[in-house]
């Protein structure tokens, strides 16, 4: 069954774990003992409602006791697709947890309260959302029913977001009308609203078109791991393990092997069910060669025609997240870009942006905890990458600490050389 990842996004108490409790109750995922919890919780506390924020309640105190990188993942499906969310937090000093959550989806879900209209961390995580090459947003706009369900409303903050995602490069925005408290246009459409002639949230999770935003021209397999049984058996036996990052693989088809340049042909494309005939990305498998070549864990395969930049010298964007120091230029880390593993060198920083206001400090001597900026690398080994706008996977990459092994940034590759 299709899989669609989506980040929430939104600023602190505009519903976002109401939102998120809605859909899981709406579409029956919730069990009977959670539901029971969360009624009788919301009995003792008075409210006038069943809180269904409640369902979330232990991812936030998870985050409350320290959990500042990870972020919180929730699943659940529908006859049509499977869905996988990615809760991020709203709190500013969060910003690295909405940088890792949506790093991997195909949509972002940004929630504003209609009373509040496009807020600064609207703006922030639209921007983010955006820098992270995520291929469809939402704008959620929350709370209608305390605006009284109003057509005017909805048109002045739509047409304000609009005008903001026009400075963005934004492939695909819906913007919806919601209530998570009542359910309004959330999994069903609402007869509060027939000004409204679009889809419910959910309508549109399920037919939203993803298939097209996979990179399936560039063939990219980066090597996990050579698989060698040593055994009588399975004497002669070589596969090449690894997700595929982008394009098609066939069997027969002519691969090179980089960084050595050696080519072979596929012999054989394979996974726990059996053999395939072609494989694409994100599957999978492993990759028998019709020639015993030198590769092994970080070298990638790609068709002779198509290569990916083979480079030491790399320009990207980074966000910073680490709080216990800063990116200072001149510093020393390890780089982890698909499957390999590297030494860097921050060698400039080119500038700090403001995602508020998208102004360039290049002036900027470091960058701080959540703050975003253009550094230029060295690397000690040569990374197979491509630019992150044509290949998230190849083109993304994180910086270690080597001293504490905290995952210091994120990265996106603007141009390699």
């Amino acid at each position: 069954m299709d899989i669609l990842r989506f980040a929430t996004a939104g600023s602190v108490d505009d519903g976002k774990s109401t939102l998120i409790g809605r859909l899981l109750y709406d579409t029956k995922t919730v069990f009977q003992d959670q539901m029971d919890s969360v009624e009788r919780t919301s009995r003792d506390r008075g409210e006038e409602h069943v809180n269904l924020a409640l369902l979330t309640d232990g991812l936030r105190a998870e985050r409350e006791q320290g959990i500042t990188i990870d972020v919180a993942y929730r699943y659940f499906s529908t006859p049509r697709r499977k869905f996988i969310i990615a809760d991020t937090p709203g709190h500013v000093q969060y910003t690295r947890n909405m940088v890792t959550g949506a790093s991997t989806a195909d949509l972002a879900l940004v929630l504003v309260d209609a009373r509040k209209g496009i807020v600064e961390q609207s703006r922030r995580h639209a921007f983010l959302a955006t820098l992270l090459q995520v291929p469809h947003i939402v704008l959620c706009v929350n709370k209608m029913d305390l605006v009284d369900y109003s057509e005017e409303v909805f048109d002045e903050i739509h047409a304000e977001f609009v005008s903001f995602a026009a400075k963005l490069r934004v492939p695909d925005l819906t913007v919806l009308p919601v209530s998570a408290l009542h359910g309004d246009n959330v999994v069903t459409r609402s007869a509060k609203m027939p000004w409204f002639d679009g889809p419910s949230l959910l309508h549109h999770l399920e037919t939203v078109h993803v298939a097209s935003d996979r990179n399936l021209i560039d063939v990219r397999f980066p090597v996990q791991y050579v698989i060698r049984p040593q055994s009588d058996d399975w004497h002669d036996y070589r596969g090449y393990a690894g997700q595929i990052a982008g394009g098609v693989l066939r069997r027969g088809d002519e691969v090179m092997a980089l960084p050595s340049g050696f080519t072979s042909r596929i012999k054989s494309i394979e996974t726990a069910d059996g053999e395939l005939e072609e494989a694409f990305a994100p599957m999978s498998v492993t990759v028998r060669l019709e020639d015993q070549i030198d590769i092994s864990r970080g070298d990638m395969l790609c068709r002779p025609t198509n290569r990916p930049v083979v480079a030491q010298d790399v320009d990207a964007m980074i966000c910073w997240m680490d709080e216990s120091a800063p990116l200072q230029v001149g510093r020393k880390y390890a780089i982890k870009h698909t499957t390999r593993s590297a030494r860097t060198i921050i060698r400039d920083l080119s500038y700090r942006l403001d995602v508020n206001t998208l102004h360039r400090d290049e002036d900027a001597q470091e960058l701080r905890l959540n703050e975003i900026g253009r550094v230029k690398l060295r690397t000690t080994a040569p990374l197979m990458c491509d630019e992150y706008s044509r290949n998230r996977t190849t083109g993304g990459f994180v910086l270690i600490d080597e001293g504490t092994h905290r995952t210091v940034a994120a990265g996106m590759i603007g141009e390699a050389s």
